[in-house]
């Protein structure tokens, strides 16, 4: 077996974010076990993205680029990638975990009876061997988990590791053809809903949730307008998406999105553990509640005792005055 494999996620001709913090990990790895790291780039009019590939550090690109490929299903990219590292026997496939990415990594594991290692949030070399660090038990406990044997497949979380940086490298990339036809595919894309002028929870730096202490939906008001102030992503506890004050997509918590902003600004949120889970890999976390025994303190950086509709208010025109906004 050889060879460090990187999917890249892309979308509208760019690399995804997420994406650069594959191809920085990918390097690491590809370093480490002195083996050379190949960027995997399917989908349709890609040729854009195996450049920007290269650009960043990628020793070679493999993939395809087919009109069934355009839209992402993974029918149709996961056997793909499984045919390929099938036949090519890579030490190590690393992709995003992202919605995409846990789909094509947990089809190919599936497979090719391969190892998998989900959610890393660290990636070292150790004797040889590919350790990943991941949180365990709703995220109360990190492991270090290794493959022992064969190929081992790991998604890694957004804004767990450091991105990869430019190298001016180019190369001439390798294409295959896919191996499922579009009549043979199940599903079918018949269009998009825009989320334009919104900023994507698992790409932001900042993210200002709100949960039950915000008492309904017009609650959310003063918790949007810090988000807007600060740049930042609007999340939401389960009980508020449950209660229908917002929608789920929103949600960060186990049974919503896995966050790890920089800055995670909780009001009115309890911090229940399933919510925890979602979001205690934040690098500062700022607790607002009045109950001074809600949970989230003691996983806070900082804790405001104090009322939601008052120092949430506050704290958007400090930011406003500070940033000139």
């Amino acid at each position: 077996m050889s060879g460090v494999w990187v999917w890249i996620d892309h979308a509208g001709g760019k690399l995804a974010a997420i994406s650069l913090e594959v191809l920085g990990v990918g390097r690491k790895v590809a370093d480490g076990l002195a083996q050379p790291l190949t960027a995997l780039v399917t989908g349709s009019d890609v040729q854009g993205v195996a450049d920007a590939a290269f650009n960043y550090g990628a020793d070679a690109v493999l993939g395809a680029d087919d009109p069934s490929l355009a839209d992402f299903r993974v029918e149709a990219h996961g056997p793909l990638v499984a045919k390929l590292a099938q036949e090519r026997e890579p030490v190590v496939l690393i992709a995003g975990a992202s919605t995409r990415g846990r789909d094509l990594s947990a089809w190919v594991a599936a497979e090719l009876d391969a190892g998998l290692v989900p959610d890393g949030i660290d990636v070292e070399i150790s004797d040889g061997k590919v350790v990943v660090t991941r949180p365990v038990y709703a995220g109360k406990l990190l492991a270090d988990v290794q493959v022992t044997d064969g190929l081992q497949v790991i998604s890694v979380r957004s804004r767990a590791l450091p991105p990869a940086a430019e190298t001016e490298g180019s190369g001439e990339a390798e294409w295959v053809d896919p191996v499922v036809a579009e009549d043979d595919l199940a599903t079918k894309i018949t269009g998009f809903e825009s989320s334009a002028g919104k900023v994507s929870l698992t790409d932001a730096r900042i993210i200002v949730s709100g949960g039950r202490g915000v008492g309904g939906p017009e609650g959310f008001e003063p918790i949007r307008e810090l988000a807007q102030v600060l740049g930042g992503a609007l999340g939401a506890s389960r009980a508020t998406v449950d209660a229908g004050w917002i929608p789920y997509e929103h949600q960060v918590g186990q049974t919503g999105k896995t966050v790890s902003p920089d800055l995670y600004i909780a009001s009115g949120i309890s911090g229940a553990i399933q919510h925890q889970a979602g979001m205690r890999t934040a690098k500062v976390i700022v607790a607002i509640n009045t109950d001074p025994d809600a949970p989230i303190f003691k996983l806070a950086s900082y804790g405001i005792v104090g009322d939601l509709f008052e120092v949430v208010p506050a704290l958007a025109e400090e930011f406003r005055r500070r940033l000139g906004g």
